[in-house]
């Protein structure tokens, strides 16, 4: 059996309960188990990662080298998270960044990702449904 990575960053811990009306009201363990379904019949499992600390995601990322590929969403990190992108551009298997809001339609701070000229795609603005997508994206292209 092969394991996908599901990284999440900085807040993401609190999805349910955070702006919802921007976020969503799907939690975290929603978003998880949602995934988990998407990948199952490839017989993948997911390896579901959450940090506020941008060293302990970098650390999930090197430990899970050997999964088929992973969905990160990075919160903020996306916008500075320097040492993340080293950590990701080091990732030997395809990756998709997931946002929940649309980054484009909110502050302008918002606007460049200093990870999403690594990913493999980007997918922003569906809510959680993104992250199924992603999952989805995967099963097609990994061999």
């Amino acid at each position: 059996m092969s394991d996908v990575l599901l990284l999440n960053g900085p807040n993401l811990g609190i999805l349910g309960r955070r702006e919802p009306e921007i976020y969503g009201t799907d939690t975290l363990a929603d978003i998880e188990r949602a995934v988990a379904e998407e990948v199952a019949p490839r017989g993948w499992r997911v390896i579901a990662r959450q940090h506020d600390c941008e060293g302990a995601l970098i650390g999930a990322i090197q430990s899970n080298y050997d999964t088929v590929g992973a969905i990160v969403n990075p919160g903020a990190l996306m916008i500075a998270g320097w040492s993340l992108r080293d950590a990701l551009a080091n990732y030997p298997r395809p990756w998709l960044e997931v946002h929940l809001s649309n980054v484009w339609a909110r502050e302008s701070f918002r606007h460049d990702s200093v990870l999403a000229p690594l990913a493999s795609g980007v997918i922003v603005g569906l809510g959680a449904l993104g992250y199924r997508l992603a999952a989805r994206a995967l099963v097609a292209t990994v061999a």
